[in-house]
């Protein structure tokens, strides 16, 4: 079907940095400063929305901004595969403008305007690789979001936020520019375009491009993309814990790895195609590979007392899921690993969510302080005993619907291994969030839960925190279970890429 040029789509992507803009000129008036962060969040959210039933009638949506040289143009598409990341991405940043102000005055945080404006500047980029329609397109703003989150990383400004920081920098803009940014030139040596395929099946590259070529530019891409988490190009993403937490929820659940897994299987299969993988037989080596990751990181998940290290690393090992889901190359393990692209933000962003208002109303950052805890925040442990389920794959939230199709597919490729993979890193999952329920709700809990003096929660909600970090991680949590009843709000889009 020939793509549509549709305006929306600039539209989408000017709403987060016009609202960045609204951000700075409002900085002297919280209030207002809030009030456009959120605006610009539901405008945003809305025009995602509006372009669903285009998409839904298999309609593609285009919008030129310009062209650089012939086959070389910034251009936005809208898809399928887009509409899964930038649908759940712009909801999601509605909620954390609502949890963010509540986490930075509850803690009288400095610097709150160039934190929301780079809040802002985060999802710009992150919507823009979503609705890339091109490598240069999805480069560009995939480095935009390296750069406008490092301040996030750095926020407090002492030697481990700069610390942080700078790794968090350094592993993202050097791999990217050491092996994402050489293919890239290649791709357009082969194909004079850096467009992407239309459809998943068929990639880019010229038959004449040889097998040993292909299978470098495909190494390149998977690791290059170092935001996806893959070991060992992994350990920015634990360090970047020194940052305020909404930023840990931001680059976990909703921009910044979401960004890297993305743009690593919109190359998968926008460039290379499923046909193309298949031929050369680069998918169930990536599925072992990656299976590495889901299981080292869990086992490190294990050994973490601090609640945020301990999310970090699941984080590390969820990530791999997806890509393990597409390297399959079966239609259900793909859809699988892409649908956990909406089903992994909701689940984890609860999970940080609930790790930040634990710390605003009890300074508390570690499991093993946090016995009782959930009989004096049950509204907050109870999101996080059910974000915990999802990410373990119980049903019936929404993990259990990723993890299903991921079991199956993998039984369609008829790899044992993979089955055996998965259902260890599930036991694993199990090992390391139970743990934080049990010693929350049946801990004994020390004399002073919440009492001592500047460790309270005097917000009118009791122990927990205050009500605008309380809404969100209970609206979250409650979507994940409704995405495990009504599965196709999002399986939808994965499921269209197989006519």
């Amino acid at each position: 079907m020939t793509p549509e040029r549709d305006i929306r789509l600039l539209l989408a992507l000017l709403a987060p940095l016009i609202g960045a803009g609204l951000v700075m000129a409002s900085g002297r008036r919280p209030n207002l400063r809030e009030g456009c962060s959120f605006v610009a969040a539901v405008v945003l959210f809305g025009i995602t929305v509006s372009l669903v039933p285009d998409i839904r009638a298999g309609h593609v949506l285009t919008f030129r901004i310009f062209e650089l040289l012939p086959g070389l143009s910034v251009t936005l598409r809208a898809d399928a595969m887009s509409m899964l990341f930038a649908v759940s991405a712009s909801f999601l940043w509605i909620l954390t403008v609502f949890y963010s102000a509540g986490y930075m005055r509850g803690l009288q945080e400095h610097a709150q305007t160039r934190f929301n404006a780079c809040f802002a500047l985060a999802l710009f980029g992150a919507i823009g690789c979503a609705f890339a329609d091109n490598l240069l397109t999805l480069y560009l703003f995939y480095e935009i979001v390296s750069v406008c989150t490092y301040p996030l990383v750095a926020h407090h400004q002492d030697a481990e936020g700069y610390e942080g920081g700078l790794k968090y920098l350094i592993y993202l803009t050097t791999t990217a520019k050491a092996l994402v940014l050489p293919a890239m030139v290649m791709v357009y040596v082969l194909n004079g375009n850096l467009d992407f395929a239309r459809n998943i099946q068929d990639g880019v590259l010229p038959a004449t491009a040889g097998d040993g070529l292909v299978t470098v530019l495909y190494v390149c891409f998977l690791l290059g993309f170092a935001k996806n988490g893959i070991m060992p190009f992994h350990h920015w993403l634990p360090g970047a814990m020194v940052a305020p937490t909404p930023v840990s929820a931001l680059l976990h659940a909703v921009a910044v790895v979401k960004v890297g897994v993305f743009s690593t299987v919109r190359v998968m299969l926008s460039v290379f195609g499923l046909e193309r993988m298949e031929a050369l037989n680069l998918g169930m080596p990536t599925a072992w590979f990656v299976s590495i990751t889901i299981l080292v990181a869990s086992a490190i998940a294990l050994s973490k007392d601090n609640l945020k290290l301990r999310l970090a690393y699941s984080t590390v090992s969820q990530l791999s899921y997806i890509i393990l889901g597409v390297a399959l190359l079966t239609p259900r393990a793909v859809e699988g690993g892409l649908v956990h692209i909406a089903n992994h933000a909701f689940a984890k962003i609860t999970l940080f969510f609930c790790a930040g208002a634990i710390y605003v109303a009890t300074h508390k950052k570690n499991i093993s302080e946090m016995a009782g805890l959930g009989r004096t925040m049950p509204f907050t442990f109870g999101a996080f005993a059910v974000a915990a389920l999802s990410m373990i794959g119980a049903p019936p939230v929404a993990g259990f619907v990723s993890k299903w199709n991921l079991l199956v597919g993998a039984a369609d490729a008829g790899s044992v291994g993979i089955l055996v993979v998965l259902l260890i890193s599930t036991l694993l999952n199990a090992a390391y969030f139970v743990p934080v329920v049990y010693t929350a709700f049946f801990g004994t809990a020390p004399a002073l839960v919440g009492g001592a003096p500047g460790h309270g929660a005097p917000h009118g909600t009791g122990g927990e925190a205050p009500m605008a970090m309380v809404i969100p991680l209970t609206l979250t949590a409650a979507i994940s279970v409704l995405l495990g009843f009504f599965p196709d709000l999002f399986m939808q889009f994965p499921k269209a890429l197989f006519p």
